[in-house]
């Protein structure tokens, strides 16, 4: 079983970094949704001199920008009330004021009185209802779930027809750094066809990258849909349940998930499962009796590695948070052999 935090703030030192190594990380992820691999090569450094303090080989995932959508960054952070309206805007030429929100370009068309826009991995959530203003570039959203908005957050259109490039010009300046700051594996977002992952191959192909591993994270109806396309061309598949929620009605997600997971395993691929597996613990220093249980059923379900995101990035309890993660996924392991007894 393959242990994965993510790097960040909260363990971003050799101290806390070793210390998660000792309490059973097997590897990293690298968020570069925000950065670059040159951006963060003091945390990369620390890594490597923790996983050598550890005495551990670790891995270290990188995870694209690829073609996940996300707003500007506001001016300031937005409290958005419920049932406030609020400016969407689309178009760069335009002078923003303090309380819009700006989106990309990319999703102008489908702003139309009714679509769901869903922020923040769906912490929030607002509803198109004035598309008159369009032609300067900006839609009237009525806030329907508040909240505190805060710059280069994710944004979900569900239903929506958007398809933006595969590869953005960064991803591509990263993919050609990989190898020079060690990276194990690519994890390619929102997967949604096997064109997709054959770019990224591509991509790594002309990097000298062939060794890299590639993981396709499945979070949208796309990728969900093509599943059995999509297999040939990773080495991994990762059910990424944020945006895969944002996706479905949430109570559909656990089907969606067993669904997933039982067409990865029978191809004979490796299958992590993410996702607020000890959300609570980014402020608790014990985890909820749900979480546990949810990464028991995980294992259950296949998984050959388990990865949490801010729990370790920006929680307040990184190294008892891969405690918890690893303790309990070798508890579900001896259940298994228990059961092929």
């Amino acid at each position: 079983m393959r242990i994965y935090g993510t790097l960040g703030p909260r363990c971003s030192d050799t101290e806390t970094l070793r210390a998660m190594f000792d309490a059973g990380m097997t590897g990293i992820r690298l968020n570069l949704s925000h950065v670059t691999l040159h951006d963060a090569a003091l945390q990369i450094e620390a890594l490597q001199k923790a996983a050598d303090m550890a005495g551990v080989k670790t891995d270290l995932l990188i995870d694209m920008q690829g073609p996940e959508l996300r707003i500007s960054a506001p001016r300031v952070p937005l409290h958005l009330m419920d049932g406030d309206s609020v400016i969407l805007e689309t178009s760069d030429h335009l002078e923003t004021e303090t309380s819009c929100i700006r989106l990309p370009a990319i999703v102008e068309q489908a702003l139309v009185p009714g679509q769901e826009v869903l922020l923040d991995d769906g912490k929030i959530l607002l509803e198109v209802i004035d598309d008159s203003r369009k032609i300067d570039g900006s839609t009237v959203a009525k806030v329907i779930r508040g909240g505190l908005l805060q710059g280069r957050k994710s944004i979900a259109l569900p239903g929506a027809e958007i398809w933006p490039p595969t590869l953005t010009e960064t991803d591509l300046i990263n993919i050609r750094a990989a190898r020079k700051y060690g990276v194990t594996g690519l994890m390619q977002p929102f997967v949604r066809d096997a064109d997709d992952l054959r770019q990224v191959r591509a991509a790594l192909h002309e990097a000298n990258a062939d060794d890299i591993r590639l993981l396709a994270k499945i979070e949208n109806q796309a990728g969900t849909a093509h599943i059995d396309s999509l297999l040939p061309f990773a080495d991994e598949f990762v059910i990424a349940r944020g945006d895969l929620g944002n996706s479905m009605p949430l109570w559909e997600l656990p089907a969606a998930q067993k669904r997933l997971a039982a067409r990865i395993k029978d191809a004979g691929k490796d299958l992590m499962i993410v996702t607020q597996m000890l959300a609570s613990m980014e402020h608790s220093a014990v985890p909820t009796r749900a979480e546990v249980s949810d990464i028991f059923n995980a294992v259950l379900d296949g998984a050959d590695s388990v990865m949490v995101t801010g729990e370790t990035a920006v929680g307040d309890y990184p190294v008892e948070v891969i405690r918890y993660l690893t303790n309990t996924a070798k508890e579900a392991e001896k259940f298994l052999k228990g059961l092929d007894l």
